[in-house]
């Protein structure tokens, strides 16, 4: 499902230059539920970055499902993020004049999907991730784990092909992480590919795959 080659990320502070990943080579295959780990400033969230096409490498090769992702505008990317892939982030990402059933819909919409489709398919998600009894309140009116099951919800709703988590359990408490984890767990059961970047190596290790990596390279794959 995702292949890179040869895969660098630098960054310019005025004439400094840093490498960050220093030619990462990786591949998941469909239905995986992966964890990439290491401390921090390893490089692994500027992988997922790359690999979820939010950031432009320096240079190499990024292929998700055999499509060479480097040839394609920014335009083509934009649409393909948007109908193949899908998001959670540490800080939830929501936005907080819209209820939790609006902050699902209107990823839907912006994929060009009919009103009435959408919010069936949005209040759908929601209630999977446990959340029907929620769909009218604002993020200011959920909890932290809460909050993150509604960017779960809003994920997942287009069926993507490659689930995308960015620290998702960082800012939970421990019950919280283990609800969020059991959803991760549920997807994959159900054939979801999922990418998920973690510190906490009780629930990298809830992963089908662990790829570590330091100092902007793979050191091992378990």
């Amino acid at each position: 499902m995702i292949e890179t080659k040869n895969l660098k990320r630098s960054f310019k502070n005025g004439e400094a230059e840093t490498l960050v990943l220093k030619g990462v080579d990786l591949r998941v295959e469909t239905g995986e539920f992966v964890a990439i780990m290491g401390r921090s400033g390893a490089g692994k969230s500027t992988l997922m970055y790359q690999i979820s096409l939010l950031d432009e490498p320096t240079s190499g090769e990024i292929k998700i499902d055999d499509v060479d992702t480097h040839l394609m505008s920014p335009e083509e990317k934009t649409q393909f993020r948007l109908q193949k892939l899908g998001y959670v982030f540490q800080d939830y990402a929501l936005i907080p004049e819209l209820t939790a059933l609006e902050n699902v819909v209107l990823p839907l919409l912006m994929r060009g999907m009919g009103k009435k489709e959408a919010y069936l398919l949005a209040a759908e998600s929601l209630e999977k991730v446990g959340l029907r009894d929620h769909i009218k309140q604002l993020p200011s009116q959920l909890s932290g784990g809460e909050q993150q099951r509604a960017s779960i919800a809003r994920a997942i709703a287009h069926k993507p092909d490659i689930l995308f988590a960015d620290e998702p359990t960082a800012n939970l408490d421990n019950e919280s992480s283990k609800t969020v984890m059991s959803l991760f767990l549920e997807l994959h059961k159900e054939g979801q590919t999922i990418v998920m970047v973690t510190h906490e190596e009780q629930y990298g290790r809830m992963a089908e795959k662990i790829i570590r990596i330091d100092d902007g390279q793979i050191i091992g794959i378990e």
